[in-house]
């Protein structure tokens, strides 16, 4: 398999996901409207206002996670191979060099952020830094900046929209049934019918926003196989990745400054062994795929 192989099964994957997320959206949307009443109206309008929300989260987001996450903007003298390798890919890769920050952690880890690559960024903690030799850290800034360049955050900020827009439609509905305003009539909404249709909405009203967490989870995990493959064919060394996850997995501390709202975006699980679920379903909320299975895919190339 070559990494143009790779590139194309991955990104084929995560093209049939979001269709699939968008068909699972639009069938839960129009299944709990006609469980609980409501016209096309108010879903227009509920899916209108969280979209909104979600879009200034989304134009603003680079420096909302840089801010939490405690990052600091870095210079080519105090950081000379983390700017040099950066600006030596971009070069090649023809692409506006982006911002460069780190934040001051001696756990190992990554994260690009930005909404396109004109305003993107890249975070690396000064653990990462100190502890890869040039090639591995070539690696790692070559996975960040394919994230760019494949427009991973644009993705998982149009997905994060679909996911806003799930939770807070459920929310919405619910309490709407609550405050007793879901019958039309009882001619349109009466008897078993009526009934098993209320059920129905009720159960998807709570189990949708899981449903499409977990989509949200999957399409990250495919970017990250994607983000690997991509980081190869720019620096036509698959070792120094391979080296590089390597050491990143051997690092057990937890990175303070990361969050389950922020883990998404790192190489890899800053917040270590916690995970989401529980036995099988472990990996179905796990925010990376499994180190072992990225190195597999490289060394596969």
């Amino acid at each position: 398999m070559t990494h143009y192989d790779l590139v194309a099964s991955n990104q084929h994957k995560s093209l049939f996901i979001v269709i699939a997320f968008i068909a699972f959206i639009v069938g839960v949307v129009y299944l709990m409207s006609l469980a609980f009443g409501f016209g096309p109206d108010f879903t227009v309008v509920a899916v209108v206002l969280s979209t909104v929300m979600a879009f200034g989260s989304y134009w603003w987001s680079d420096k909302i996670v840089l801010t939490i996450s405690g990052a600091r903007p870095v210079t080519r003298q105090e950081f000379f191979d983390f700017y040099t390798v950066t600006e030596n890919l971009c070069i090649g890769q023809q692409m506006k060099t982006p911002k460069l920050y780190v934040i001051d952690d001696t756990a190992m880890n990554a994260f690009s952020t930005g909404r396109d690559p004109d305003h993107a960024a890249i975070c690396a903690t000064t653990g990462i830094l100190a502890k890869l030799n040039r090639s591995e850290l070539e690696g790692v800034i070559a996975h960040e900046l394919s994230h760019v360049k494949n427009y991973d955050i644009r993705l998982m900020s149009i997905v994060s929209v679909l996911v806003g827009s799930v939770a807070l439609l459920s929310d919405w509905m619910l309490r709407m049934t609550a405050w007793g305003g879901r019958r039309r009539s009882n001619n349109e909404n009466s008897g078993q019918l009526g009934a098993i249709l209320f059920i129905v909405g009720i159960v998807l009203a709570l189990l949708s926003p899981i449903i499409a967490q977990l989509i949200q989870l999957a399409i990250s995990r495919r970017r990250e196989f994607l983000a690997d493959a991509s980081g190869v064919e720019m620096t036509r060394n698959p070792e120094g990745l391979i080296n590089a996850l390597t050491k990143i997995t051997a690092d057990t501390e937890p990175l303070e400054a990361a969050n389950k709202a922020t883990a998404h975006l790192y190489i890899a699980n800053p917040l270590k062994n916690l995970s989401g679920g529980v036995g099988m379903f472990a990996k179905m909320f796990d925010t990376h795929p499994p180190v072992v299975d990225r190195i597999t895919a490289l060394k596969s190339i």
